[in-house]
Order: C-alpha cells, then sequence, then structure tokens
C-alpha cells in the first residue's frame, strides 16, 4: 500500500499519524521506505519530528487564514495556490493508493491535490471540536476518523467513525518503574513532568520559573519548556543548590523519552491539545490542563471533558502564576485524589484507535479503483 500523510503545526498533528504508521509497518501493510512519505511545510515541527522517524519528507507551500492581518492573508492564499500546484505533482508522481490527514492548514494542498487526481482521502479529527481546515476538507475526504462520539455531529453521518485517539504502543506497555530507571528518577519520590506542547508554552513555564525551589523541594521535575525560555531556564537551573539541581531535568524538547516522562509522571502539567485527550489516558496521569487562551475553544473543550469525567483539574493561564504551586502541592499530598483521577483517565483510553484507523486506511485503498470509477460520474 503506497500512503501519502499530511499534518502538522503542532506535534498534537504528527504523532497520531506515526502511531497508525506504526501499526501499518507493523502489519505489513507497507514495509518499504519508497512506499510512504510525509507532506507538510518546510522547518515545521513535523519535518523534525519525521525525519527522527525515517519516513521522506516532501516540503510543500501553505499558510494560515485565520488570526492574521489582511496583508499576511494575501500572501497566504498565495502560498495555498503554490502549495496546491506542488502538491498535485506529487500526488502525481507518488501514485498513492491512499491519503491520511490529520489537520492543520499545511493539510490543505495535499487533500485537495488528491481530490483532484481521485485519490482516497482519510482525514483524522484528533480535537473535540473541528478547526477551520478539518471543517473544510471534510468535503474532500471520503472517511472522517474522531477520538470521541460527541464530535461526529460535526460530519456527515457516512463518513465519520469513532476511532478513538491512536498513540503508540510504547504508551500502554511501559511501566513506571521501567521509565524512571530509564530517567534516573527514584521511585520512591513524587514526579511532575511540564509542558508546554511542541512550541512551549511562556506563562508555564513562567510560573514554573517562580515557584522553582518549592516546586524541587517537594518533587523531581522534568521541564519540557520549549526553545523560546529553554537558556533562560538553564541559567536558572545553575543557580540552583546540588541537591535540586539534580531534581530539576530541563528540556527544550524531547523526542526519545517522552513516553517515559508520561509513564514516569505522577501528575502532568500542561496546554489541552490534542494529545491530552490520547496519550495522558494511555498513561493514566492525572492532569493540571491550562488551555491556551488564545487557540479557538478548542482547548478549552478539550480540557473540560477530561474535568468533568475526574481526570484533570483546569486552571485559567490569567490564574496559573498564583494556583500552579498551590495546586500541585495539594494533588502530591492528597494520594487518593491522585490516585482516583488516575484511574478517571486511564478508562478514557482507547487502546485499539490505530488499529481501526489503519483498516479503514487498508479498505479505502483497496478499494481506490471502484472509488475513482464512481467519482468520475459525479
Amino acid at each position: 500500500m503506497r500512503i501519502l500523510v499530511t499534518g502538522g503545526g503542532t506535534g498534537g498533528h504528527v504523532y497520531p499519524a506515526l502511531s497508525v504508521l506504526e501499526v501499518l509497518r507493523r502489519e505489513g501493510a507497507w514495509f518499504k521506505v519508497e512506499e510512504v512519505a510525509w507532506v507538510g511545510e518546510k522547518g515545521g515541527i513535523e519535518e523534525r519530528i519525521v525525519s527522527r522517524e525515517e519516513v521522506p519528507f516532501i516540503a510543500v507551500s501553505s499558510g494560515p487564514l485565520r488570526g492574521i492581518s489582511p496583508g499576511q492573508a494575501l500572501c497566504s492564499v498565495f502560498l495555498l495556490a503554490r502549495g496546491i500546484w506542488q502538491a498535485l505533482r506529487v500526488v502525481q508522481r507518488f501514485a498513492p493508493d491512499v491519503v491520511l490527514s490529520t489537520g492543520g492548514y499545511v493539510s490543505v494542498p495535499l487533500v485537495l491535490a488528491a481530490w483532484v487526481l481521485g485519490r482516497p482521502v482519510l482525514i483524522y479529527l484528533p480535537d473535540m471540536e473541528p478547526g477551520l481546515a478539518v471543517r473544510f476538507l471534510s468535503l474532500f475526504a471520503q472517511r472522517v476518523a474522531v477520538s470521541f462520539e460527541q464530535v461526529c455531529r460535526y460530519f456527515k453521518k457516512d463518513k465519520v467513525f469513532v476511532s478513538g485517539y491512536p498513540v503508540r504502543r510504547a504508551l500502554y506497555v511501559t511501566s513506571k518503574r521501567e521509565a524512571r530507571q530509564r530517567l534516573g528518577v527514584p521511585i520512591e519520590e513524587a514526579m511532575v513532568l511540564v509542558l508546554g506542547g511542541s512550541r512551549g508554552a511562556h506563562s508555564i513555564n513562567e510560573a514554573v520559573r517562580r515557584d522553582l525551589q518549592k516546586l524541587l523541594q517537594r518533587a523531581w521535575v522534568i521541564h519540557i519548556s520549549g526553545h523560546r525560555d529553554y537558556e533562560e531556564l538553564a541559567q536558572l537551573k545553575k543557580g540552583l543548590e546540588k541537591d535540586l539541581a539534580r531534581r530539576y531535568l530541563l528540556f527544550a524538547y524531547m523526542y526519545e523519552h517522552m513516553t517515559d516522562a508520561l509513564a514516569a509522571a505522577d501528575v502532568v502539567v500542561a496546554r489541552a491539545g490534542a494529545a491530552t485527550l490520547g496519550e495522558f489516558p494511555a498513561v493514566g496521569v492525572p492532569a493540571i490542563l491550562v488551555p491556551y487562551p488564545y487557540a479557538g475553544q478548542h482547548q478549552e473543550v478539550n480540557a473540560r471533558y477530561l474535568q468533568e469525567r475526574g481526570a484533570a483539574l483546569v486552571i485559567e493561564d490569567e490564574e496559573l502564576s498564583e494556583r500552579l504551586l498551590l495546586t500541585v502541592q495539594a494533588l502530591l499530598d492528597d494520594r487518593e485524589h491522585l490516585q482516583a483521577m488516575g484511574k478517571a483517565m486511564r478508562a478514557l483510553a482507547m487502546p485499539q484507535a490505530a488499529e481501526l484507523i489503519a483498516r479503514e486506511l487498508s479498505a479505502l485503498a483497496k478499494g481506490k479503483k471502484r472509488w475513482k470509477m464512481s467519482s468520475a460520474g459525479m
């Protein structure tokens, strides 16, 4: 099976697709490197992640149309037009049996090119609410996979199906003890994981910086800060006492040991991007979520979904600096509450999600010729 994948902008648009590719590779649907490629934006987060996964990357032009000035929007229209032309050439040369899209504006050129050239498309939506790009692109897709039943209402009934959020198998099978051994964190100590998403989160970093010494007196902290604030935080670490500094594991970004960091944590502090809906349930880690206030409504919806089910606590961004330390300390001091949250989080996991999407992709690929014939008569 030949497959083109597209999606990017954040890790939440990349890792679900990699999980599906993992299943396809494992089950033998494709096994040659020339049978799969990722189409995305040059220099984007998707290129950096995919390059580590031995998946060939093809760059096309693209640009956002939301939350930008009229001048920037005009530039994006030009980039999208050029990207569609580039994507048409990619589809013609690569001749995929099927296309998988996980959203983001970078996915627009390839999905439209696939539709023009009669190649079937499956879109996966990780969030609780679809963004502008996914709503638009769903018109050109044969199937739309969503993580939750509540999301089906946004799409045509004959297209949509509930898959769950696909995550890598390692998240389900990695034990806390094994993960901590690899990270060098004692099993008997409390551990807090702080995430800002693939680009970092300045307000979370600032809240951690403000109360870092008190946090480290209570727990080990693995902090994935993003590149923007990394140097300042690294300098702060150098000024810590030796015993506290060794308890502060700081990374600009984490590739190889992200699974271990999640599995090792007693609680995670994070934004509420799509990955929280799949990766946190897979390891059953309680969460303190801080929705990004400028990401539309989808992070707020994601966070409230987990909070309402007892798996997470929500702190608004403007309250973070005052509430973060107290909330972390209260959770770590209430092991019964922490365990209940972890149990509620794990109950939301859907371990077969990647397999379900892989199966639908295979079905679309096998029915490619039939679909092309029917679409020609539209």
